[in-house]
């Protein structure tokens, strides 16, 4: 079951210039809130996030960003 948070709070971003796509972020995220596409990830599912910074704890690029529990 994915919970879905208040609508357009979360302070989750991502920079497409500095992802490489290796899908850390889709792995590690409880939400999934990333997908894979075209060799990029993005953000599929933005207000499942719930802002507990796992992504971007394993981003070796620094392609995301989210303030911890402001969302």
């Amino acid at each position: 079951m994915r919970h879905e948070y208040i609508k357009n709070v979360t302070t989750l971003n991502i920079v497409p210039e500095k992802c490489t796509g290796c899908g850390m972020c889709k792995n590690v995220c409880p939400q999934g809130v990333f997908e894979i596409k075209d060799g990029k990830a993005f953000i599929k599912h933005k207000d499942y996030c719930m802002e507990c910074g796992a992504c971007v704890k394993n981003c070796s690029f620094k392609a995301l960003s989210v303030k911890k529990g402001v969302g």
